[in-house]
């Protein structure tokens, strides 16, 4: 038989014989896991109870040892077991193995029976207690719980006396009474209690002098006379009441507590209410759970942004449910981020919820916490259902918890009250923004079928701008119904060119700006500088490291801020660890951006946060291709750390928009130097994942910056990358143009090089327009040069592209010489694009000679590599390529998977000539003769 004790000393018995469970934070570690047993403890919570709010360093370590050490304790004996599970770990031990809880179920049942039983059941539940709960344990959480304990116990010796004199029971209490009343001198229960005992054992005069102390002392410390209860029972002694010392067999309730009230104080349920079903069901399978939860009440803690729906969707669900709540809802909003006041101050919001409950003015205590045990006594055994609105933090709520588990309770507020969640045992639930189909739903609610069917394309830009925020939504609904004569584009326009003024009102709880305003000002000053600057930052979310370099603080104090905006529901955390705020939010934001930070400000922060993408980037794009000619940048940001290849690529997917974003800012602070290095470094990005329309728009940005900068070489470049940018998306006109521009100026200035690599872009550029032999005019002009220069690469990228044309114009001799001289320059110098590039060329050679199989297995190492680069778009032109030799050898199901992934790769990156070539392959393999 295995008992685990913790009403007295932390305990293990097995028959009787007690383990040893080792120092007392492993004590504690199983007492964590006890008052929970069967259920799932997280890491987090159990650290917390061992350690409070300020755990070591180690002390996930450390307890990870203590649990192993408990495990083999334990089933050394086969007695319990602590089991490893989803973000935590859980005692299997069931119910009737841990004291306290079969404590709360003697309880339970004690309170269903008749008062024999209730005496029987209430005698074994206190008799399992062993001195103090939780004895020789240290922290803040086995105090908190140590008390928590001590009152249910008071509780159940309370609940024992009332049952034992309504038996007529009386002289025989005395003895624990008179104790009782020594703790709890202004506990009007327990006096009430006593004066019953003494009148019993025939001390009238004594239970009236009892009276008249402790009358003194409620007005001489808490200013208030005793409660109607006790009063009423100090008239019926001094008048001899003959009910008073009624037999056992009479069943007459002898009232010591104060008269029941059921509380019906939830506001009207909200309408419309739309969606929302994921939130109701988690709030639902909550009060599922309810009857098991036998150690603490249920708490949901719903957190999101002002105007989400936080309270819309606490009252719907309050209301479908309030049959489950017989003895009444209560309600209260804390007024935690109003936009007209401060917070309200929890005792002042106990004292309305005593208010609610009927007790009397005069009998409601001055201290806080003697308000708070008189709302929890009075809650006791009660199914209640407490609404706490709009609450600022866990120390405004905690003090408004019940203690008894027959209550639930739901609280609303814009911090994420992880002290709720921690301490208390909360269910956290997260309201975001509604989906579009809720949003339309909202719309055609509030506006009617016919109206919203009549402008669909202004109402999807509604939805659209609004962003599924439900106050927005409402805001414009509002506008829409109060003046009709405008047309819902009108709104949507009004919407779109002012957002934040659109969204204001003189009425504070229909105005956004108000209600983030509210959210803004509860914002510490280092919080709300990184919140405007976190609104101008480029990009449209931000990771650590740059949010560290745009707020100039250190990496550990940036996660504390931006974990502080998050928990105030300002910004979002993905799933990727990256921050972005909602539009609307981000919007309000800019404008305390611009109101409360300095122009220098504003500009120091946006030029740190630019040095460091464009660092990382440069740093990136020389993995991609470590022979390009680097860029020489002044001393400024540390760059991300980017230990090879793959990592390089990925952080320019994910930060592709961030660069974009971030040259444009550049542009418009006329940081000349920086828009064109940024150009500079994506170029070999953009040019492997094919992304043609963002290399021409960073180019002409380049190029226009460049003209503000000193160095001749930066504009010949501008022009030359500017006009291939423009080839590739075959603007002929424009590319020649570009072109002819950058070989002028190579010319004029003396620099062989950049003739060389502008004749080489030439070159490209009528291919591109169809006129190979202008194209191998340029090519051989390139190769001359470079052969000039001492630059085997770039020899080798003339070489290349001569001998391709050499075979675009049937001279495959000539075409193999050159590309095979191509291939070894490349492979002697270790550069792998350079390599696919010439295999792809003799891939093409092969191909149109006949060696089909030749063809085959330069085309396929050449996509190896290409992919292993990430470079997709030259991988598409090769899987293009790929698919004739094995069409000509009738491989026509290895041509098909070819011509499918090129043309799925052309889709992809708007190639839409090269996809309608590729579609065409494909049609011709379906044919009867296969093509």
């Amino acid at each position: 038989m295995v008992e685990v004790r913790l009403l007295g000393e932390v305990a293990v018995l097995v028959d009787g014989r007690g383990l040893d469970l080792g120092p007392a934070r492993q004590r504690c570690v199983l007492a964590a896991l006890a008052v929970d047993v069967g259920r799932v403890v997280s890491v987090d919570v159990l650290t917390e109870r061992v350690w409070g709010e300020r755990p070591p360093r180690r002390a996930r370590a450390t307890l990870v040892s203590y649990l192993s050490r408990l495990r083999q304790v334990l089933a050394a004996v086969g007695a319990a077991h602590v089991v490893r599970a989803a973000g935590g770990y859980s005692l299997e031990a069931g119910r009737s193995a841990v004291d306290l809880h079969v404590f709360h179920d003697l309880c339970a049942r004690a309170r269903a029976g008749d008062d024999r039983q209730r005496v029987a059941l209430l005698e074994e539940a206190l008799g399992l207690w062993r001195g103090e709960a939780l004895s020789g344990l240290d922290g803040d959480w086995s105090a908190t719980e140590r008390d928590r304990l001590h009152q249910l116990r008071l509780n159940a010796e309370h609940d024992l006396a009332d049952a034992l004199l309504r038996l007529g029971h009386g002289e025989d209490l005395l003895a624990g009474l008179s104790a009782s009343v020594a703790d709890h001198p202004l506990d009007e229960r327990v006096a009430g209690q006593y004066l019953l005992a003494l009148y019993r054992a025939g001390r009238a005069a004594d239970a009236l002098e009892h009276y008249r102390r402790v009358r003194e002392r409620l007005v001489e410390e808490l200013g208030t006379d005793p409660g109607r209860a006790l009063q009423e029972l100090h008239r019926r002694i001094l008048t001899a009441d003959p009910a008073l010392t009624a037999a056992p067999a009479d069943t007459t309730p002898v009232t010591v507590a104060s008269e029941s009230v059921v509380p019906r104080q939830l506001p009207a349920a909200p309408t419309p209410f739309v969606g929302r079903g994921g939130e109701l069901d988690r709030l639902d399978a909550a009060l599922r759970t309810a009857s098991d939860a036998s150690t603490t009440v249920v708490i949901s803690a719903i957190a999101g942004a002002g105007g989400i729906g936080k309270t819309s969707l606490a009252l719907h669900w309050a209301h479908r449910h309030a049959d489950r709540f017989p003895d009444g809802q209560l309600f209260v909003n804390l007024r935690g981020f109003s936009p007209d006041g401060e917070p309200m101050d929890p005792a002042v919001a106990l004292r309305g919820l005593l208010d609610a409950l009927g007790v009397e003015p005069g009998r409601i205590p001055a201290d806080l916490h003697a308000r708070a045990a008189l709302f929890r006594s009075l809650l006791a055994d009660r199914r209640m259902l407490l609404v706490l609105d709009n609450a600022a933090d866990t120390t405004q709520v905690a003090p408004l918890l019940p203690g008894d588990r027959s209550c639930t309770v739901v609280v609303t507020s814009r911090n994420r009250l992880s002290g709720l969640i921690t301490g208390h045992g909360a269910r956290n639930l997260s309201v975001d923004t509604l989906t579009d189909t809720e949003a339309r739903a909202l719309l055609t609610d509030r506006l009617g079928t016919a109206r919203v069917g009549a402008e669909p394309a202004a109402v999807e830009e509604l939805i659209r701008l609004c962003g599924g925020f439900p106050l927005a939504l409402s805001i414009m609904a509002g506008r829409a119904h109060t003046h009709p004569h405008l047309t819902l584009a009108a709104l949507a326009a009004e919407l779109r060119d002012s957002a934040i003024d659109t969204l204001d009102d003189t009425d504070p709880t229909a105005s956004l700006p108000a209600v983030l305003s509210s959210s803004h000002r509860a914002l510490t000053g280092e919080q709300a500088q990184a919140f405007g600057l976190l609104a101008i930052a480029p990009g449209p979310d931000i990771g650590l490291p740059a949010a560290a370099n745009l707020t100039g603080l250190t990496s550990a104090r940036t996660r504390t801020v931006l974990r502080a905006l998050e928990q105030a529901s300002l910004i979002i955390q993905d799933a990727d660890g990256r921050y972005r705020m909602h539009d609307l939010v981000r919007a309000y934001a800019t404008t305390t951006a611009h109101s409360d930070l300095s122009d220098d400000m504003r500009k120091a922060a946006l030029e740190r946060v630019v040095d460091f993408y464009l660092r990382t980037a440069q740093a990136a794009d020389h993995l991609l291709d470590p022979s390009r000619d680097p860029i020489r940048l002044d001393p400024g940001a540390h760059p991300q750390p980017l230990p090879d290849h793959p990592s390089a690529l990925a952080w320019l997917d994910i930060h592709h928009p961030h660069l974009l974003a971030a040259q444009h800012a550049a542009t418009a602070h006329h940081s000349h130097q920086a828009v064109w290095h940024l150009a500079w470094t994506l170029h070999t990005f953009h040019r492997r994942r094919g992304h043609r329309h963002d290399e021409l728009a960073v180019w002409q940005a380049a190029a226009d910056a460049a003209t503000h900068l000193p160095d001749p070489a930066t504009r010949i470049r501008a022009h030359r990358f500017l006009g291939h940018a423009h080839a590739e998306l075959k603007r002929h006109e424009q590319a020649i143009r570009h072109l002819h521009q950058a070989l002028a100026l190579a010319e004029h200035h003396h620099n062989p090089t950049q003739q060389a690599h502008t004749h080489r872009a030439l070159a490209q550029a009528w291919v591109r327009q169809g006129d190979d032999r202008q194209a191998m005019e340029h090519a051989r002009h390139a190769l001359h040069l470079d052969r000039t220069l001492d630059q085997p690469v770039r020899e080798a990228d003339a070489l290349n592209s001569v001998g391709w044309l050499a075979a675009r114009l049937g001279d495959y001799d000539t075409a193999r010489t050159h590309c095979q001289a191509a291939l070894t320059l490349y492979r002697q110098h270790h550069d792998p694009e350079g390599e696919t590039n010439a295999l792809d060329s003799l891939g093409f050679i092969a191909h149109h000679t006949g060696h089909h199989d030749q063809a085959l297995h330069h085309y396929q190492r050449a996509l190896t590599l290409r992919r292993a680069l990430g470079n997709t778009t030259a991988a598409a032109d090769t899987l293009d390529n790929l698919g004739h030799p094995h069409s000509a050898l009738g491989h026509h199901d290895q041509a098909r998977s070819a011509w499918q992934e090129a043309l799925e790769l052309y889709r992809r990156q708007g190639r839409d000539d090269d996809a309608e070539r590729a579609l065409r392959q494909l049609d011709a393999l379906d044919q009867p003769d296969g093509g």
